[in-house]
């Protein structure tokens, strides 16, 4: 009986996948923490002998050259990728037998151009199971605009073939398994939100499969937004084999170190919660809260050739971080500071500004006219914005923070969590800040919503 475990990446809206039949197991698509999927493996029991991968990666650092070296699998990567490690070149049709099992490439391209799914069949050469990748997602598909601009139109095409094809070839009661599609920027258009999907329920559903060719390709191609300048760094590092990991802590700072470093304009962040960074924090210090889009934003606005240094409550909050971080290849830690805030600055003193949400920005509407900042990203300014605001997105802030004028700035998102890290940027002397920690929604049920044509900051 095959059992088929997931190993979920929420911060990168990903998952990987092991499959086993009670005795050797293959991974498919592990991420550079390779030592999830170990555990994994010891806790059903199976040897890895295979590891699998859909495509060269564009959103994060891969563990598969790393595994299959660990483990002495056999690294399965597309035969037509240009790669600068040794690997089992694997095509169209090929079929690799896995203890039990078979695994059955089939080319779907479109996510990139040598895109393969992983059709699983049991001892009965039953189709159980198809690893999509960034194919057939749930309810939608892998974005095509990942490999080159110039590209786009024909992989969108591709995109919708490779869709249909999967539908055409393997049984409706096969279980679908993407590796995109969980908040990933992987993915076209947002996934469906269900915890699974078979090919049957894709046939009825997935746009690939219920509008004609043009209306998917011009659908598809309208709705990609921005997505995150990193990406650009993962598929050169991926094809040109990845070093292993290390998770080795950072080097503890002092706090006139910290101080020093803070002074000379490094890369100095604080992992803490955004409404305990914006109560207290280390003058110059960047606030990027340790929760589930951290390594997103954090990699699509740090300078990855800049010195980084973490401020966490604790160690354990610096690992998670680190974990996040060496996954899109972030592996430079400068150092690290644990402990209570006041312990750590030195003499310089704390800074700090207020919380609202929009309730407060209308009452301060009502008294004055402050400078209101919108850090979301263009194609959720495109419905609208606060009536007055100026569009900066946050990826485009630490270039771009000048146009912001001193004096009250109020700053805004879709939750708070963006405006935060904004702020953060923003926080300097002769600016009084104001950090709205809301949803997006209830800035229309406080009045302050217009959907006209919103207003943007000029470059």
């Amino acid at each position: 009986m095959i059992d088929i475990r997931t190993v979920e990446t929420s911060g990168l809206g990903d998952r990987s996948y092991l499959a086993s039949d009670g005795t050797v197991a293959v991974a498919i698509d592990p991420q550079r923490d390779i030592d999830r999927v170990l555990d994994l493996a010891n806790e059903v029991g199976a040897g890895i002998t295979h590891v699998a991968e859909t495509h060269i990666h564009n959103d994060y650092v891969t563990g598969g050259l790393d595994l299959a070296a660990r483990t002495g699998a056999t690294y399965l990567v597309n035969a037509a990728d240009e790669v600068g490690f040794a690997r089992t070149p694997i095509a169209d049709g090929d079929e690799v037998t896995v203890g039990s099992m078979r695994l059955r490439a089939i080319a779907t391209p479109g996510h990139t151009h040598h895109h393969l799914s992983y059709a699983l069949l049991d001892e009965s050469g039953t189709v159980a199971a198809v690893f999509t990748g960034g194919s057939m997602l749930y309810g939608t598909t892998g974005r095509t605009d990942l490999v080159s601009p110039d590209d786009t139109v024909e992989l969108t095409h591709a995109q919708y073939h490779s869709v249909r094809r999967l539908v055409a070839e393997l049984p409706g009661e096969a279980a679908v398994y993407p590796t995109h599609g969980f908040g990933s920027f992987c993915a076209s258009t947002p996934a469906s939100g269900a915890d699974g999907s078979t090919v049957g329920q894709e046939a009825t559903t997935n746009p690939a499969l219920t509008q004609d060719e043009q209306d998917f390709v011009d659908t598809l191609i309208a709705g990609l937004g921005a997505f995150p300048t990193y990406y650009a760094r993962m598929g050169p590092a991926n094809a040109a084999g990845p070093s292993p990991v290390d998770l080795t802590p950072p080097e503890p700072v002092d706090p006139a170190e910290l101080r020093r470093r803070l002074e000379a304009g490094q890369w100095v962040v604080d992992l803490r919660d955004r409404t305990a960074f914006a109560a207290g924090h280390l003058p110059g210090s960047l606030g990027f809260e340790l929760s589930t889009p951290f390594v997103t934003y954090f990699g699509w606005t740090f300078d990855f050739d800049a010195e980084l240094t973490l401020i966490g409550e604790t160690p354990e909050q610096v690992a998670a971080a680190q974990r996040e971080l060496v996954r899109i290849g972030i592996d430079r830690f400068a150092g690290a500071a644990t402990g209570p805030l006041d312990s750590l600055e030195a003499g310089q003193g704390l800074r700090s500004y207020p919380v609202s949400d929009f309730p407060g920005l209308a009452a301060a509407f009502d008294e004055r006219d402050p400078f209101i900042l919108d850090a979301r990203r263009d194609e959720e300014r495109a419905s609208g914005g606060v009536r007055g605001s100026v569009h900066i997105p946050l990826h485009e802030l630490l270039a771009r923070r000048d146009e912001v004028p001193e004096g009250e700035v109020w700053v805004y998102c879709g939750s708070g969590y963006r405006a935060s890290i904004a702020a953060s940027m923003l926080d300097r002397p002769g600016r009084d800040l104001v950090l709205i920690n809301d949803d997006w929604p209830n800035a229309a049920e406080a009045g302050l919503a217009d959907s006209n044509e919103p207003a943007t900051a000029s470059h």
